[in-house]
């Protein structure tokens, strides 16, 4: 299929065109005033169809009393309100009615109350919607194939054949395997169509041959708010879905890079060595967090939702942090909100006189003496009581507070609930207080995929899992470390804490144990705590993770651009492929690698499927052909990583930091077999010039048949290194390597 990138601009400049001519010589009111009204839930309703896109439909119903679509209440997941007067507006029907907006056909009909939208060029159905008049539940077709999306968590990894009752929090669906739930009401189908229900707040039941939509509150189904997305390119449904909820902001490039959490600590000695030991060590660490006392008995802070440090720990807070920013760590602080609603933003006032926990300005004031003190970021917990509007408040509150007082920084904070829309403000995921297990890490692999169809590209977990269980040995850590190099979000934390450092395991000592024996939760054998093999085989994934942030770093922008998660389903890029399509427990990282993490305890294989075309074992470089499944034998050193035919990959160098500057080339290594391209992307990792032009993209393209590489200066990018980009260029397998400088002007190289 057609590779062409959809960009942000494409988007809108579709939307502009559909806009201005869907609505020329459509009716904007029912023609005939004494046609049947139509009721639902004993109201008077209006049937309103907005054009929001070519290949997206609004249907709002609404009360007939008011009949517009911008009175539906906002929850702030839409990143508009409006887009733009209706094309159609129906209050009575007698007989089936249609109208035509961008591509598609919108098709009304009385008995029974439905609504069919169909592709204007070949006129078939994309989806059908059947309103019950009785309740305002709404039946929809599931389509063929898997369905994927409806947030983290919950079964995993077609969503069929499972009532899902969208409960946010620990609570929502078997926390110890599948993590915390963050429901999202946006379902995939990968037959072509996707739907997001807006309004009102419902469960769904995909568990018959139709699927079927019910509001949480039966007393108030109305308005009912739906998107209907047509689309055959899934990268376009994507695109979409971002048009609607937003593009991811980018986060610091540092968020990228090694996170390491800390539990029980007893004393100052306890936070320097672990950071003096990374840099003893030379393994590549960014960023140290700290969780809160209360979770443990002692923690950064003085008491559980204190912003006063605990000063057994940290005695002067301003020189500890200066101390830990001079080993280049940044720090993030664990917090938590002690009420169950938030409101507003930061720039609300704060009346100080009777301090509001509800405010958000009176919450975040809460956290600026601290920041002041040089804090890089929050770890902001718990939460599962907020509602969506709620979440949404708290997600946007630790995006736009940071920056009242670092306003040219990007801010950082890793939440443990969200909602549809939270990406715009950059937030990171993880999937909360799961069990050591190798069910549970067999599971996060389908998780990883469905929160990236869902909008949320910065995801990650608990690496070795957040309860140790007897399960957890030094091999279950490895196999989940090499996973989680693989993630968005790669932070190491749970319970009996020095086991989640890279050294951890072959020191003889648990470090503070902080098991309970509840619920299956249990320490290691005692003979699993010499195992010499783990630290290498950390700093093998920690130095490749370092290695790849060129190539990470460029996924990351090409998600703010068009919607793309960093990690991908196959579907993504192989929707006619059917054997890829239902593939749950591997995934593209970007667009040209492919991970296939090893979930079983003492494998010697991972049997894969390779999609179509060529494919470069990452490891030995050998090619073999895909389109079939294969036998990767396995050591624990090894997950298999795969390279497609074409691709163009950046390796950097390895650094102890994101922000190290070695000052050495980047290495670009062509896997040959296919033509193919890669954009490059580049800036100064940390504030918002990107935004004002301070950015460098280099368009990479390789012409098989020629053997020739050549790069040009992405538009709208310049120049940021003094005196060029220098590169050494390699095509694989060979060891032949090619240097070069690129100034911005356009390059050809032959290999």
């Amino acid at each position: 299929m057609d590779e062409t990138p959809i960009s942000r601009r494409d988007v809108l400049k579709g939307v502009g065109a559909v806009g201005a001519g869907a609505l020329l010589g459509v009716r904007l009111a029912n023609p005939d005033p004494s046609a049947t009204a139509i009721v639902v839930a004993g109201r008077a309703v209006e049937i309103v169809v907005t054009s929001v896109s070519a290949e997206t439909v609004r249907i709002s119903v609404v009360s007939a009393d008011h009949g517009r679509a911008a009175l539906v209440p906002s929850d702030g997941s839409l990143v508009r309100d409006s887009w733009g007067p209706p094309a159609a507006r129906f209050a009575g029907l007698d007989h089936a009615e249609h109208v035509k907006v961008g591509a598609l056909t919108v098709h009304v009909s009385a008995d029974p109350l439905g609504i069919e939208v169909t592709v204007e060029r070949d006129g078939h159905t994309v989806q059908r919607l059947r309103i019950d008049r009785d309740t305002g539940a709404l039946g929809f077709l599931l389509g063929d194939g898997p369905v994927f999306g409806l947030g983290e968590g919950g079964p995993q990894f077609d969503r069929r054949g499972w009532a899902e009752a969208m409960i946010s929090g620990s609570d929502g669906f078997q926390l110890s395997t599948h993590g915390s739930r963050v429901p999202i009401p946006w379902l995939v189908g990968t037959s072509g169509w996707a739907m997001f229900v807006h309004h009102p707040y419902g469960t769904f039941d995909l568990t018959g041959t139709e699927g079927r939509f019910a509001p949480t509150d039966p007393r108030a189904p109305l308005p009912l708010d739906v998107f209907i997305v047509a689309a055959a390119d899934p990268r376009a449904v994507m695109a979409e879905y971002a048009l609607l909820t937003g593009h991811p902001e980018l986060p610091p490039r540092w968020a990228f890079g090694y996170q390491q959490s800390h539990r029980t600590i007893t004393k100052p000695e306890d936070v320097l060595s672990v950071a003096r030991t990374f840099r003893e060590k030379q393994l590549p660490c960014d960023t140290l967090i700290y969780l809160g006392t209360g979770f443990v008995s002692s923690g950064w802070n003085a008491a559980n939702g204190s912003f006063e440090f605990n000063h057994a720990v940290f005695p002067d807070p301003a020189a500890m942090l200066a101390e830990l920013h001079a080993l280049h760590f940044r720090v993030v602080l664990h917090v938590v909100i002690l009420g169950d609603a938030l409101r507003g933003t930061v720039r609300d006032r704060c009346d100080l006189t009777r301090y509001d926990e509800e405010l958000a300005s009176c919450y975040w004031d809460a956290h600026r003496k601290d920041f002041a003190l040089g804090v890089d970021g929050w770890w902001p917990d718990e939460g599962d009581a907020l509602d969506p509007a709620s979440r949404l408040t708290r997600i946007r509150m630790y995006w736009e507070g940071p920056q009242i007082d670092r306003p040219d920084e990007r801010p950082y904070a890793l939440h443990r609930n969200g909602y549809a829309g939270m990406q715009r403000y950059a937030p990171f995921l993880w999937s909360g207080d799961v069990h050591s297990t190798w069910e549970t890490l067999r599971t996060h692999v389908s998780i990883a995929i469905n929160t990236g169809l869902t909008g949320i590209p910065y995801w990650g977990t608990d690496t070795g899992g957040f309860v140790p269980t007897r399960e957890l040995t030094g091999e279950l850590f490895v196999r989940w470390f090499q996973f989680s190099a693989f993630c968005p979000l790669f932070r190491s934390h749970g319970r009996t804490w020095h086991l989640r450092l890279p050294w951890g395991w072959n020191t003889g000592e648990l470090g503070p144990n902080e098991v309970s024996g509840r619920n299956g939760s249990a320490n290691p054998d005692p003979s699993e705590l010499h195992d010499a093999r783990v630290e290498p085989i950390c700093r093998t994934f920690l130095e490749l993770r370092a290695r790849l942030m060129p190539y990470l770093y460029s996924a990351v922008r090409e998600a703010h651009d068009s919607g793309l998660p960093i990690v991908r389903a196959l579907w993504l890029h192989y929707p006619d492929d059917a054997a890829a399509v239902v593939r749950g427990d591997e995934y593209l990282w970007g667009r040209d690698m492919l991970v296939a993490p090893v979930v079983d305890a003492g494998a010697t294989s991972r049997r894969l499927f390779l999609p179509r075309g060529g494919w470069h074992d990452f490891w030995t470089e050998e090619r073999i052909q895909g389109g079939r499944e294969v036998e990767r034998a396995v050591e624990l050193a090894t997950m298999p990583l795969y390279v497609r035919d074409g691709a163009i990959i950046p390796f950097g160098p390895v650094e102890e930091y994101t922000r190290e500057h070695t000052g050495a080339p980047l290495t670009v290594v062509v896997y040959p077999g296919a033509d193919g391209r890669f954009s490059l992307y580049e800036d100064d990792g940390s504030t918002f010039e990107h935004r004002r032009g301070a950015w460098m993209g280099i368009e990479l393209e390789w012409k098989d048949a020629q053997r020739t590489l050549s790069l040009r200066l992405a538009n709208g990018s310049r120049v940021l290194a003094t005196g060029g980009r220098r590169m050494i260029v390699r095509v694989a397998p060979d060891h032949a390597t090619h240097e070069l400088t690129f100034d911005g002007r356009p390059l050809e190289l032959p290999l």
